[in-house]
């Protein structure tokens, strides 16, 4: 929806979700997925048809400008009406729409009190004609990382679906699980939060069966209160699996293997100190790329993966258990594994016309990721590095001291670094107003010269990325 709500892959604060478990006849002509008819909608949403015509909706969409023929167009309402979209949305081909105002009506349409919580009801009615292979993927770092070698290491062994970038919230995951095609066998889905009972809600509609959590750290601390907060409510995952399912814990992280006394079903580890499936022999290639020995219970692998950073090897050990959790063997997850790519403005190297490296990581930020960023910063053969940073937000109390923390790691490795409008990292490094300002102060760059770019999301540095390439 134009302009009228953030992206689906930043949760919004979220009240109490009463998300009924609405189940819809089984229709023979039906496989499994998305296709509805939009009477089967109006019972799973609990609205009133509106119209003759009972189109079937072959997927769903909240925004007008991305609307296939035959699809369901959602107007949410936020900063932005999205009722205002649906005259537009219905031009492109919606083939009908939900609406919580009677008088905008376009053609066939289901009349809801809330076309949010209406979204929510429907993506839990995907959910049941589903197969019963949905991986949860929640943590305070790595989650769309994870999300794209899981869907990568299952893809190579059965027809799997995956949330778009980093759409995670309750507007991402009921579209990801609506949009799902007909004969998917795997659903991966991101789980994102920013407060106790959100990974909660958002399993009441995925209901998964194998649930990852990646690493508990100081992100969004300013809304769960403490780093306790946090991992209270990214554990909401692990004790929201049924029996039959299997929780998928990083033993590097005490918070996070700590959920094991959550978990009501068998658990599995990963990691690169402790796991079951354990990274050995890590090493770098000039791109960042990391080689290293895969241990597990069924035997060693030596496994070289096409994106870059080294702790992309332990979220690669986290995508290789979901894929034993979900029936497929190790050979075949590892196939998957190594032909992966990974969503926009995360890892990606970036080699100037004028011979310089840089690290485009700009999709967000906290204290772990942006050590994980200067630690592949400090791995490239480069004469001399440059970290260009934003803000790290919702950090809450403790945030003006990590960023000081990081400015006093950073002038310790021997990196110089630029702050745009972010005055928190201090006195010590350098501060420019705008993209402008970093692209003035980065100079001319060449083959000598690396160059981070990592910020949260309000910073959007990828747009400085575009300029550098340009």
């Amino acid at each position: 929806m134009r302009g009228s709500v953030e992206s689906p892959g930043t949760l919004t604060p979220l009240s109490v979700l009463l998300v009924r478990c609405h189940r819809l006849p089984v229709n023979p002509g039906y496989t499994s997925g998305v296709r509805f008819l939009l009477s089967d909608i109006a019972a799973a949403v609990g609205g009133e048809m509106v119209g003759s015509d009972d189109p079937t909706l072959t997927a769903t969409s909240i925004d007008s400008r991305d609307i296939a023929s035959g699809s369901l167009f959602v107007p949410i309402v936020a900063e932005r009406d999205g009722h205002e979209f649906i005259d537009g949305a219905v031009q492109s081909g919606a083939a009908a729409h939900l609406t919580s105002d009677p008088a905008r009506v376009s053609g066939p349409a289901v009349l809801v009190a809330d076309t949010g919580k209406a979204l929510l009801r429907l993506g839990h009615a995907a959910r049941q004609r589903l197969p019963d292979r949905v991986v949860g993927i929640t943590g305070s770092v790595g989650k769309t990382s994870v999300k794209d070698l899981v869907a990568s290491a299952i893809g190579a062994g059965a027809k799997a679906h995956a949330n778009v970038a980093s759409f995670n919230n309750e507007l991402g995951l009921p579209l990801t699980l609506a949009n799902a095609p007909d004969d998917v066998e795997v659903v991966v889905v991101e789980m994102g939060a920013r407060g106790i009972g959100h990974i909660t809600t958002l399993c009441d509609i995925a209901e998964p069966t194998v649930g990852i959590v990646t690493r508990v750290a100081e992100a969004h601390t300013e809304l769960f209160g403490s780093i306790e907060g946090v991992a209270q409510g990214k554990g909401e995952l692990i004790e929201a699996l049924p029996s039959s399912g299997t929780a998928i814990l990083n033993a590097d992280d005490e918070r996070v293997a700590a959920m094991a006394s959550r978990a009501s079903c068998r658990v599995m580890t990963f990691g690169q100190d402790a796991g079951d499936i354990r990274v050995a022999s890590l090493e770098l290639d000039e791109l960042l790329r990391p080689s290293f020995v895969l241990e597990t219970p069924l035997g060693s692998r030596a496994v070289h993966l096409q994106v870059a950073g080294a702790h992309m090897a332990v979220n690669a050990a986290a995508a290789v258990a979901a894929g034993l959790a979900v029936g497929l063997d190790l050979d075949t997850t590892l196939l998957g594994l190594e032909n992966a790519v990974l969503s926009s403005h995360r890892m990606q190297m970036v080699s100037l016309a004028t011979g310089a490296t840089v690290i485009n990581d700009a999709y967000n930020a906290n204290p772990t990721s942006m050590r994980a960023g200067m630690a592949s910063l400090l791995s490239l053969p480069t004469a001399t590095k440059t970290m260009v940073v934003g803000v790290m937000a919702e950090l809450g109390d403790g945030g003006d001291d990590a960023h000081l923390e990081i400015a006093a790691e950073a002038a310790t490795a021997g990196i110089r670094v630029i702050a745009v409008d972010a005055p928190v990292y201090g006195s010590e490094v350098e501060h420019v107003a705008d993209i402008a300002g970093a692209q003035a102060a980065l100079g001319s760059l060449g083959p000598d010269d690396g160059v981070l770019i990592k910020g949260s999301r309000v910073a959007e540095l990828e747009r400085l990325v575009a300029v550098l390439s340009a």
